[in-house]
C-alpha cells in the first residue's frame, strides 16, 4: 500500500530523479554519440553523468536553496556549504553499464540531516520503478511497500556483490571471499550499480549484499531504504560506521549476521597506500559530510558526526 502522503523534500528528489532518468532514456537512445571521458583506469564519466547531476542539483536547489550538495561529479561546489541539510547525489549508478547499453543503472539521491539519512530515492529509468523511503515511514517501490525476504539459511541465500576494478583493490584478498561467500550460499551475482543492488536487497530480490570500493553517494539512499525494509547494514564487521570504511554489508537479520561472520577476517581489504593516497575534493568533502547510517548489529545508535569534523579521505574517486 502506497504511502497517503509523501514528504515535501522527498517529492522534490522524486521529481528530481524522474527529470535526470529522463536523460538517460533519450541518451540511451544514441550511445555512439557519447562523449566519454576516464576519470581513473576503469572509472568512467560521461556527459550524461554531468548532464543528470546538473538538472539533480538545479531542482533540488530550486525549492531548498539553503540546502548543501555533495554530488559524485561536482563535490561540495553547489549548495549551502555549512547547512544542516545535505543532498547525497549520485546522479548515474552504473555508467560503466550505461556506456555499453546494458540496462542496470539508475539515479541516487538521499537528504541527510545533521549527518542523518532522512530521505531517500532510487530510480531505475530502464524499468520505470522508483524505490523511495522517509525515515520511521517505511520503503516502497512504486506503490508497493518493501519488506527483505523471510530466507534464513545461507544455503538459500542469493547474494549480490560487486568486484573490485581500480588500482589499490586487493585483487587476491577479494578472490578468497568471493570463493568463502560463493561456497555457501545458493548464489551470487554482480549486476554492477551498488544503489540498484541494495534496493534488490529491501525487495527481497537478494538476501543480502557485499562490496568493497563504495563512497557515500553510492549506498546513502539505498542503506536507508534496506533498514526501513527491515534489514540490516553496516561494515563487514557489523559496526555502522561504513561509510568511513568504503565496505558495506546488507541483508535480513537471519542471512546478515552469518555473511558478517564470514566477512570480518576480510574488513578493509583496500591497500594502505590508496587509502592514503592524495583524495579529491569530493572525496574529501564526502568523509566530512557523509551521513550517518541506521543502527545494525553490534553497534547501538546511530554513528553521529561532528558538523564541522574533517575524517581522513579515503581513496580514489567511487565506482560507476
Amino acid at each position: 500500500m502506497q504511502q497517503t502522503s509523501l514528504h515535501p523534500m522527498l517529492n522534490v528528489a522524486i521529481k528530481a530523479a524522474r527529470a535526470a532518468g529522463a536523460i538517460m532514456n533519450r541518451a540511451s537512445l544514441d550511445l555512439e554519440a557519447l562523449r566519454i571521458n576516464t576519470k581513473s583506469p576503469n572509472d568512467f564519466v560521461t556527459e550524461v553523468d554531468h548532464a543528470c547531476e546538473g538538472v539533480i542539483i538545479e531542482t533540488l536547489l530550486g525549492a531548498y536553496p539553503d540546502h548543501g550538495i555533495l554530488a559524485e561529479e561536482s563535490g561540495r561546489t553547489h549548495g549551502a556549504k555549512h547547512s544542516e541539510y545535505v543532498w547525497i547525489i549520485d546522479p548515474l549508478d552504473g555508467t560503466t553499464n550505461f556506456i555499453h547499453g546494458f540496462p542496470v543503472y539508475c539515479v541516487s539521491i538521499a537528504l541527510a540531516f545533521r549527518g542523518k539519512v532522512e530521505q531517500a530515492v532510487v530510480y531505475d529509468p530502464t524499468r520505470n520503478d522508483l524505490f523511495y523511503a522517509t525515515k520511521g515511514r517505511g520503503a516502497y517501490l512504486n506503490d508497493k511497500r518493501l519488506r527483505v525476504s523471510r530466507r534464513t539459511r545461507m544455503s538459500d541465500a542469493l547474494i549480490g556483490t560487486g568486484f573490485p576494478f581500480r588500482r589499490g583493490d586487493n585483487f587476491k584478498r577479494y578472490v578468497k571471499m568471493f570463493e568463502e561467500v560463493m561456497q555457501q550460499c545458493a548464489g551470487l551475482r554482480r549486476p554492477g550499480a551498488a544503489a540498484l543492488d541494495l534496493c534488490y536487497v529491501a525487495a527481497g530480490y537478494y538476501d543480502a549484499f557485499f562490496e568493497t570500493g563504495l563512497q557515500p553517494w553510492d549506498v546513502a539512499a539505498g542503506s536507508l531504504i534496506v533498514t526501513e525494509a527491515g534489514g540490516l547494514v553496516g561494515n563487514f564487521t557489523g559496526e555502522a560506521d561504513f561509510l568511513h570504511q568504503r565496505e558495506v554489508v546488507a541483508g535480513t537479520p537471519r542471512i546478515y549476521a552469518p555473511l558478517v561472520q564470514t566477512l570480518a577476517p576480510y574488513t578493509r581489504v583496500i591497500k594502505e597506500e590508496d587509502l592514503n593516497a592524495p583524495a579529491t575534493a569530493a572525496t574529501t568533502d564526502a568523509a566530512a559530510a557523509s551521513p550517518a547510517p541506521a543502527p545494525v548489529a553490534k553497534k547501538r545508535g546511530p554513528v553521529r558526526l561532528k558538523k564541522d569534523a574533517q575524517a581522513t579521505p579515503k581513496g580514489d574517486d567511487a565506482p560507476v
